[in-house]
Formats: structure tokens, sequence, C-alpha cells
């Protein structure tokens, strides 16, 4: 017997029992960005390498160790997107969506990063990701951030914080930045490895450490903040003041940092303490300088991700998911004429009540067998049709749920029934 293949370590298969889940969370956030008059683009799964050496940084983890490239036929380096924002403005830029214009973009879809597996974090991952071109105000930095405070309402979790930053233009972190470096330097021995590596290419995320052998060195870093301009302070001001108003908490985090050289002014997190290490369910933050860099003209810039499986890991700890996977009704038929006139009632019904989640038994069988099945599928009810039911024109409803009794309904009378049965189970 031929050995069986296995999945590649840290690529998921998403089971049927666990679809639902993904759909109403993909529901929810696409109706969220519908709402709030987003647009979506679908951008390719590969791209040139060049195009993440030049956004990402060639000196990152990331463009160093964990993306997956290769060489295709033609010789040319192809990566795997690792991340979207890169390519959503390689599409903009290419199809002429960004210069004099405002856009608001979303879209969503698999990254790709060979890291270490663990809960939270795999090497195909999924990811929303919204992109908006061509306003500088710190009004769509609310607007973003205000976006996913309503995301997390409607998909009704609870238990994240919001934390908030600002890096200032990048002159302002520049200076900011020769500062940090002669105080690194002046502490070299008590750095670890990666923040020694990180000194002379991205020292700012040196501040980011998660080695807490290096908490009282980073805790002691000068600030950002004391290097700030008058207009970044205002455009960060303005924000706090439109987030106090909207009664979004935050937490201010002077340590959150983007290491990448077209980020400026505001940055922020969700982040949760019931996912362990991989606490980051979304980042955002504004990225003014990434359309130049790309070969555009200069361009303002802010977006956010959401990490989708960090969401379903969450909302998998609520009775969501049991709610949403399994069906409303489940018809059980017993011989060939109730066969017959059951599928033709199913479809009648489906085209009745387009809610209703109804799943007809195939394979014969008989009733205990069917009701097993019925049971076993974990629907809410059983419908009940057999030749004594045709001949009556009745239907049995069975609650397999400990609702009650069963009762014989009149044909006439169940798509009531059923119509009533969907609003309780939507209600519960």
């Amino acid at each position: 017997m031929a050995k069986q293949i296995q999945a590649i370590r840290g690529m998921k298969d998403i089971l049927p029992r666990q679809t639902p889940l993904w759909q109403f969370l993909e529901d929810r956030v696409r109706s969220v960005l519908d709402r709030y008059g987003y647009a979506e683009i679908r951008i390719p799964v590969v791209e040139m390498t060049e195009l993440f050496k030049r956004s990402i940084g060639e000196v990152t983890d990331i463009v160093e160790k964990e993306m997956y490239t290769f060489a295709d036929r033609n010789g040319d380096s192809l990566t795997l997107r690792p991340e979207g924002t890169a390519g959503c403005v390689r599409a903009g830029l290419e199809n002429g969506l960004i210069f004099n214009q405002t856009q608001r973009l979303w879209y969503q879809g698999p990254m790709f990063r060979h890291e270490r597996p663990q809960q939270g974090r795999y090497r195909q991952f999924h990811q929303v990701g919204v992109e908006t071109f061509g306003l500088a105000g710190p009004d769509i930095d609310l607007e973003l951030i205000l976006i996913t405070a309503r995301i997390w309402r409607e998909l009704g979790l609870q238990g994240l914080e919001l934390q908030l930053n600002t890096l200032g233009t990048a002159e302002e972190r520049g200076h900011y930045r020769d500062r940090l470096v002669s105080y690194f330097q002046s502490r070299i021995d008590a750095l670890d490895d990666d923040s020694r590596r990180r000194l002379e290419g991205n020292p700012l995320r040196i501040l980011d450490s998660k080695n807490p052998d290096m908490a009282a060195v980073v805790g002691e870093a000068p600030t950002l903040m004391a290097h700030l301009g008058e207009a970044s302070l205002q455009h960060f001001e303005q924000l706090r003041q439109g987030l106090d108003a909207a009664r979004v908490s935050y937490v201010l985090n002077p340590r959150l940092v983007r290491g990448l050289d077209y980020y400026s002014r505001t940055v922020f997190e969700w982040v949760t303490g019931s996912l362990g290490a991989q606490g980051t369910v979304c980042a955002g933050g504004r990225y003014d300088g990434l359309v130049e860099q790309l070969g555009g003209k200069p361009t303002t810039a802010v977006g956010f991700a959401i990490g989708l499986e960090r969401v379903i890991a969450m909302l998998e700890s609520s009775d969501v998911t049991e709610r949403l996977s399994r069906p409303d009704v489940y018809l059980v038929m017993l011989g060939e004429a109730a066969a017959r006139e059951g599928m033709q009632l199913a479809e009648r019904l489906r085209d009745a009540l387009p809610a209703l989640r109804l799943v007809c038994h195939c394979g014969g069988g008989g009733f205990k067998n069917q009701l097993k099945k019925a049971d076993k599928s974990r629907a809410r009810y059983a419908l009940i049709l057999g030749e004594d039911e045709l001949v009556r024109n009745e239907i049995g409803f069975k609650p397999l749920r400990g609702e009650g009794e069963q009762q014989q309904l009149r044909m006439a009378h169940l798509q009531e029934r059923l119509a009533q049965a969907i609003v309780r189970v939507n209600d519960d």
C-alpha cells in the first residue's frame, strides 16, 4: 500500500464542521466594509519577489527567512505573498487607481510565511486587509479603527484591547533612530542576538522585542513621542479625541512600532490575552511612504489587516460554532411514494423559506435508522413523511433537542410552523 500523503506542516485543512464559522466571519466583515463604502479588490497569490524586497525590506525576518520564493520556468523569482499591502499598492499603481485619487479598498485570502507553527500562527494563514489611499487626515485613521471596533461587536467578541501609538514623520523618526541607535550601542552587552542584528538595519524593532531579558534595557530607551513635531502631535491628538468621542477605549503603547521606513504617524493593534503568545488579532497603521517607494507619486495611505485564524480561535470558545454548523430540519422519508413526494416538498419549502437549512435523508433505511441519522446531523427538528402521512396530507414534526413532543401537522400549516422554528433558532 502506498504511503498516505499528509498536508504540509503548518498548512491546515478547514473541515466542513468549521467552514460555517469561517463563512459567518467573512460575511460579517464583508457586510461591515460594504456599509462603510469599501470596495473589494482581488489580487494574485503570487507576486514578483522584488515587490516584497522593496516594500518590506531585505533586512527583515520575513524576506530573509520566511518567504516562499522560487524560480519559475522563465527564471523569474516569484514569491507566495507573505502579506497583502504590497500587492494592493502594486495593483493600484498598475491599474491607475491611486494617483490623484482617493480609494477605500479591501481584500481577503491566504498569505504564506515559513514560520514555526504554533497556536494562531500557521505557514498558510488568512487575512482580511483594508487599504485607503489619498486621505491624509486623522479622520480616516479614526474610521478604520471604528470599523474594526464594529466588526468585533457584530461578531460578539469581547476581551480585545486597542493599543495605540504614533511614529511621526520619516524625518522625525530619522532623528529618533539616531538617538535610539546611540542608546542601544552604549548598552550593547545587554542586547540579545536578534537585537544586535537589528541595530544597524531596523533598530525600532528592538523596542518590540518579546525577550523578557530585554525588558529593562528596552524600558529605559528614549521615547519617540519626545521627538515629534507639532503637526504629528496634533494629528495624534485629533485621533485620540475622535476615539474618546466614539467611546472606544484604548491604551497608549509607546513601544508599539512598525520597523519599516514607509510607516508614519498612527499605528495600532487589537490584542487579546486568550491566545497565548499570538495575541495580536488585528494590526494597522499609516504608511505614507510606501506608494512612492514602489514607484508611484507621494501618496498618503493607511490600512489594517485582521488575522482570521486568530479571530476564529476566539469565536470557537463561544457557542456560535454549534449554532452555525447544524441544519434546521432533517426530512425522514419512509417508502418509495414518500421519498418521491418528500424531495418535491423539500424543494417547495426551500423556495418559500430561503433561510431554511433542510437536509433530506438519502440512501433508504428504516425509521429508526433514519431518525438516528437525523439526530447525528445535529438538526433541531425532524420532519417525518410516510405512507400514512401522505394519505392524511400530514407530516410529523419532531423536536430533536428536548423541545416538546412530536406533533402531526397538516401540510398547509407546515411552512408557517417552520418559519416560526427558524426565527426561534436564530434568536437562540
